[in-house]
């Protein structure tokens, strides 16, 4: 069972210092386009990418920001070029990121997507921050190890996934022997209503087309398969003091319901609104308060109907392999999403179909033996593993 550790609210007073690492990626995008709009509550001391210099250059401008980093050393020159004449630190490769993770501020918003946020994010955990965590991989690859990590630091680790944010809002951690289960709800993908045969030979452009949210090439692709859920499955396993039984996942199309939590006298409670990463990013930059967004409110006169069904694991057997690989536990989990790392790369590239990536996480799990994770060169090593027998599964 995973334990979220009980909220240790002690904030610093406004402007409160913020570092988003993956400033140019989705999540890192509707940030900065917070902090733009409540210029006197925030001072940025960090942002980075991994190599798009020319969108972080123009947010560093911006934003005023102290310290920006590219992961790839190869772009070093491109981001100092781009920020000639300002007066903001600028360092390149993996260890810059960590530094920027390492830095003093008070709130750290972790977006980097895939098993490359584990380690700078781990740093803002060790000082104590608060962290606004959009990199789901984190709890999935090295779940055990992060969350004592946050329980030995007093971290304060606040889901900004908006599933896993809104049970966090409606989750009573005083009294969670009362939960009876969490739903996380999902809108399905762009092939919800796909069979098997017509999944055989879609596109990665088709892939792309999610019906409700604007994200990431990776999560988009996550998003059709149903991993993303998968994912999403082992993540609430940590963040919240469930066993995995106690976690359901119930398709509805709309994504206006974002997730619920059903307690043991038939209260269901339940966090709604549109599609639009800015309120659960909103809640996190805020907490424990709140903040104006900009998002759509929600008419629910509009939508009038709200719709639910229960996911097809054999369609979509992503979500069993997570599941499978939650119960297992070890470096099962890390395998999992090493391979489907690669194997999303590979179906992006036109290398591989949409439904080799399940069949690529499948062979992966049953080949490669799961380990105990004692630190994280154990997970570099599960996951180094998955990764080498992904990329040249046949």
């Amino acid at each position: 069972m995973g334990v979220k550790p009980k909220p240790q609210v002690s904030i610093a007073p406004e402007p409160r210092r913020v570092s988003i690492l993956g400033s140019t990626g989705s999540v890192g995008t509707n940030t900065v386009d917070l902090l733009e709009r409540n210029p006197d509550s925030y001072l940025v001391e960090a942002l980075t990418a991994n190599a798009n210099t020319s969108l972080l250059a123009d947010q560093a401008r911006k934003l005023n920001a102290r310290f920006v980093a590219v992961a790839d050393p190869e772009h070093y020159q491109a981001l100092k070029d781009e920020l000639s004449g300002c007066d903001i630190e600028i360092a390149a490769g993996p260890e810059a990121i960590v530094e920027a993770a390492r830095r003093d501020s008070d709130i750290l918003m972790a977006s980097i997507v895939g098993a490359a946020g584990l380690k700078p994010t781990l740093e803002a955990v060790r000082r104590g921050a608060v962290v606004g965590l959009a990199n789901k991989e984190c709890l999935v690859t090295a779940g055990e190890i992060f969350v004592k990590e946050v329980t030995r630091n007093g971290a304060n680790l606040i889901p900004v996934d908006s599933e896993h944010s809104a049970i966090y809002q409606v989750f009573d951690f005083e009294n969670f022997e009362r939960v009876d289960r969490i739903i996380l709800t999902a809108s399905g993908g762009p092939f919800r209503t796909f069979s098997t045969d017509e999944m055989e030979s879609v596109t990665p452009k088709q892939a792309l087309a999610h019906p409700n949210w604007d994200m990431g090439a990776k999560i988009s692709i996550d998003s059709a398969t149903m991993m993303n859920k998968g994912l999403e499955l082992i993540e609430a396993f940590h963040l919240f003091p469930v066993s995995e039984s106690m976690i359901e996942i119930l398709v509805h199309p709309q994504s206006v319901i974002h997730s619920m939590v059903d307690y043991i006298d038939g209260s269901v409670l339940a966090q709604l609104g549109s599609p639009d990463m800015r309120t659960p990013i909103a809640y996190a930059l805020a907490w424990p308060d709140r903040m104006s967004a900009p998002a759509p409110k929600l008419a629910l006169e509009e939508i009038a109907t709200l719709s639910f069904e229960k996911p097809d694991e054999d369609r979509f057997p992503a979500l069993r392999l997570a599941r499978e690989a939650l119960r297992q536990g070890g470096s099962a989990p890390t395998l999992l999403n090493a391979a489907n790392e690669i194997a999303v790369s590979r179906f992006l590239a036109g290398k591989i179909g949409f439904l080799d990536i399940a069949r690529i996480v499948e062979a992966t799990l049953e080949r490669i033996e799961s380990g105990p994770l004692t630190n994280l060169d154990d997970v570099a090593e599960a996951d180094r593993c998955a990764r080498d027998f992904a990329s040249n599964f046949a």
